[in-house]
């Protein structure tokens, strides 16, 4: 059996590699939302419960997230690629739709997110053209199990295989 090897620019083998899909939030000093889809988000720490996400230090949402004391990481459901895609354009209002309410700490939040977790700004760390956001979970919130929406191959997906049929029937 042979494999055939193809060459493959960092970009396309980073979009093979799925991710999880969150809305982060934040309010600045003028009271102004702020908000942008990520898949680049992961657990960092249990002891302290840390968090971290990456943001384009191109993005419009920059200043606002770098000067925040706190932000809001809302793990979206497979059913909620509407409010991921609308919350990654550029151009529009993000909060227009009506899916963000203020919630913990006046936070912008998506109450049917699978997961809302409440950060303080723990650390902005400088990742080449992004900056890390790490927050201090200071809440966990979730209103239901539901089934995780997934980012692969530059596409939003909903989990499937034979281990999440397990999840699912529980």
């Amino acid at each position: 059996m042979t494999v055939d090897n193809q060459p493959l620019s960092f970009t396309q083998a980073m979009a093979r590699v799925p991710g999880p899909v969150v809305v982060a939030t934040t309010v600045d000093e003028h009271g102004r939302r702020w908000g942008f889809t990520a898949s680049s988000f992961v657990s960092l720490s249990l002891d302290p419960p840390l968090v971290m996400v990456g943001l384009d230090k191109r993005a419009s949402t920059h200043g606002a997230f770098t000067a925040a004391d706190h932000f809001m990481i809302n793990v979206l459901a497979s059913d909620q690629s509407a409010i991921a895609r609308r919350f990654a354009a550029s151009g529009v209002d993000r909060f227009a739709a009506g899916d963000t309410v203020p919630l913990e700490l006046g936070l912008p939040g998506i109450p049917q997110a699978l997961v809302r977790l409440v950060c303080r700004m723990h650390d902005v760390v400088d990742g080449g053209d992004h900056s890390i956001l790490i927050g201090g979970v200071d809440d966990c919130v979730g209103p239901e199990h539901r089934e995780a929406l997934v980012y692969v191959d530059r596409s939003f997906v909903r989990p499937a295989g034979p281990a999440l049929a397990v999840a699912r029937a529980r």
